[in-house]
């Protein structure tokens, strides 16, 4: 919230509410699969934030997504999300969502 913030960003409370209990979810996501560290990346555009969670763990293979479907659905209970997703590449599994502020 401190970088929205500084980019000028004025969320609703219940869209704070929102921002901090999705990056919760995505944070716990990445620290599920059992890396070595988890990274964290925010991005803006159009009045709308994309945040997403890198577990860095390597050797994960594609079925990773199907078990993160339960967080999915999730993150899309939040009103002020508007699209989210998993996948799985050699540098580990991404999940995001972005958000309308």
């Amino acid at each position: 919230m401190e970088q929205l913030g500084k980019w000028k960003y004025r969320p609703a409370p219940d869209t704070v509410t929102a921002v901090e209990a999705v990056t919760t979810l995505l944070i716990q996501a990445a620290v599920a699969d059992g890396g070595t560290k988890v990274s964290v990346h925010l991005s803006d555009q159009d009045g709308q934030a994309c945040i997403l969670a890198l577990s860095h763990h390597t050797g994960l293979t594609t079925g990773a997504d199907d078990a993160g479907k339960d967080v999915l659905h999730q993150i899309t209970a939040h009103h002020s999300v508007t699209g989210c997703g998993i996948d799985t590449g050699p540098d580990g599994r991404r999940i995001w969502a972005v958000i309308t502020l």
